[in-house]
């Protein structure tokens, strides 16, 4: 199913729509897991934290804030909006943008603890109501060598990935373990709670067809 086409319409009377208000790929792999019919666009937003901001709340923020960015081209549909940072000793940590800074990060988690923080948000614009919910997920990095990390890096280039990996590729190879209800959240979109906010909008992936329309 093309992420950024419509879908064939159903032979369902509804008319619910769904739109992935990000440009992830990785998002909308995951999304695509759901066949449900989905539209994607891209929000554009400001995601530096606001002085004395907790991951939890930025991630509360910016998950709506890229909802409500959207909102006005959908506004008969649900729109899913998430975002992720990763905490290490208090600090918020977000995507490296360099080589040098990715490394800088993985020589930092190297044999540590890294708590994942990811904001979902599932914004009902038709009605102007929303769910949030903030999916936590912990790694245990492997004590790592300055090679290892930077091979990672070099074969890897996880510039844009909150944590300076990526768990959906050969970053697995950087942990020792696990843990958290879902491992989607961190590739960037918690499925198991997304699938509990449609079902309380009305949209069990396990349901009825539905069409979707512009």
């Amino acid at each position: 199913m093309p992420p950024s086409s419509m879908t064939e319409p159903s032979t369902q009377s509804s008319t619910t729509r769904l739109v992935l208000a990000s440009s992830s790929r990785w998002r909308r792999e995951l999304l695509n897991r759901l066949q449900l019919p989905y539209l994607c666009h891209s929000p554009d937003i400001d995601e530096t934290p606001h002085p004395g901001e907790t991951p939890q709340a930025l991630v509360h923020r910016l998950a709506l804030s890229k909802a409500n960015a959207v909102a006005a081209h959908f506004p008969h549909h649900y729109v899913i909006g998430s975002d992720q940072v990763a905490v290490f000793e208090g600090d918020i940590l977000g995507k490296p943008h360099t080589a040098e800074k990715a490394c800088a990060n993985l020589a930092l988690f190297s044999g540590q603890r890294v708590t994942f923080l990811t904001g979902l948000a599932l914004l009902d614009t038709r009605h102007q109501r929303h769910q949030v919910h903030i999916e936590p997920f912990e790694v245990v990095f492997r004590t790592l060598s300055t090679q290892e990390i930077k091979n990672y890096v070099a074969k890897e280039q996880p510039l844009d990935s909150a944590g300076s990996f990526r768990m959906e590729g050969l970053g697995i190879a950087l942990f020792e373990k696990l843990e958290g209800r879902d491992p989607n959240a961190l590739i960037g979109l918690p499925l198991i709670a997304l699938c509990d906010m449609l079902r309380q909008a009305g949209l069990d992936p396990l349901g009825e067809p539905y069409s979707v329309e512009r």
